[in-house]
């Protein structure tokens, strides 16, 4: 850092005060970029990238999310502060397609490691087929890193195993970005694969059999939790989890609840309750909470990833008749 001052001949000892002070001041900015004292300074955009990098990096980072407790991740707007502290990061975790304004504050940011979850795994297509509709879904969650075809659905932190996928390959991606502590991202890495693979254990067993495989949600958010454990999600919406139904589609689910024997219609902590508490009161269903994991509140049956996955698998036992 160069620091110019224009000092009087008369004020030579406060030279020397502000030359020590100069040095200091730069040392101090050369070592935070990239860095909070000794650890990593990861910037993740919201909860699921944010329980990856706390996960994985432990005590050799300092983890801060672009989305706070109890905000709807989707329509997110960045502050100049955050902004900021993006091109300030040592490394930043995201998952491309999820929230369009963050994806375009990374990409015109200046940190050098950016990793996209949704390049680490395979995104696919939900359509009408397996019971996921896409009614609804706004053109914000078309664009998707790594697969560069619409309407691939980014929510695959639902699904332990595609999960886990993605946190082997965060922990090369710190390894690379602090080669010191690459030994203990690897460990921390495998341990929360081996987490990841016990919740998969149990939703496998969990839902082995069940009275019905319909279960009917307000954001089709769950589309690879239902593909990994043999179910039909019939979503109200589509992925956004603010669209509106059509009247054909609130009749469509109608049929669908009867036929299949739903006995149970689900909402979200972070999105309102109106459409699926409207649709139980006319079949007769239940209302319950299928939490997408968008972000941890006062409301979540959990305090973590891996409680509120367990509180999801024991509603879902419950809604499906689970023997």
């Amino acid at each position: 850092m160069n620091v110019r001052r224009l000092i009087p001949t008369t004020a030579a000892a406060g030279a020397v005060a502000l030359g020590l002070m100069a040095v200091s001041a730069c040392s101090t900015s050369d070592a935070a970029e990239g860095s909070n004292g000794d650890r990593l300074k990861v910037v993740a955009s919201f909860y699921p990238m944010q329980y990856l990098a706390e996960e994985i990096g432990g005590d050799h980072v300092s983890v801060s999310t672009l989305t706070q407790p109890g905000v709807e991740p989707h329509d997110l707007e960045l502050k100049p502060r955050q902004t900021a502290e993006l091109n300030e990061a040592g490394l930043i975790l995201y998952l491309k397609g999820i929230q369009p304004a963050v994806d375009k504050a990374i990409t015109q940011s200046e940190a050098k490691n950016k990793v996209d979850a949704a390049t680490l795994t395979e995104l696919e297509h939900h359509g009408t087929e397996g019971g996921h509709s896409h009614e609804g879904e706004e053109a914000g969650h078309d664009e998707h890193a790594g697969e560069g075809e619409a309407g691939a659905d980014p929510h695959i932190w639902l699904d332990p195993v595609k999960y886990a996928e993605v946190a082997k390959s965060v922990g090369k991606s710190l390894e690379k970005a602090d080669p010191d502590n690459a030994a203990d991202y690897k460990k921390n890495t495998d341990a929360l694969v081996k987490k990841l693979d016990g919740l998969n254990g149990k939703y496998q067993q969990g839902l082995k059999t069940t009275a019905t495989k319909t279960f009917i949600t307000t954001h089709a958010a769950f589309g690879y939790l239902a593909e990994r454990y043999g179910l039909d999600q019939e979503g109200i919406a589509g992925l956004d989890p603010e669209s509106e139904p059509s009247p054909a589609r609130i009749k469509d689910l109608q049929a669908i609840a009867k036929k299949d024997k739903v006995s149970t219609v689900f909402f979200e902590t972070l999105a309102s309750d109106k459409t699926a508490k409207t649709l139980a009161k006319d079949t007769g269903l239940k209302t319950d909470v299928l939490d997408p994991l968008e972000g941890i509140t006062d409301k979540s049956k959990g305090d973590d990833y891996i409680e509120v996955m367990e509180s999801n698998l024991t509603a879902l036992q419950k809604a499906l008749g689970a023997k």
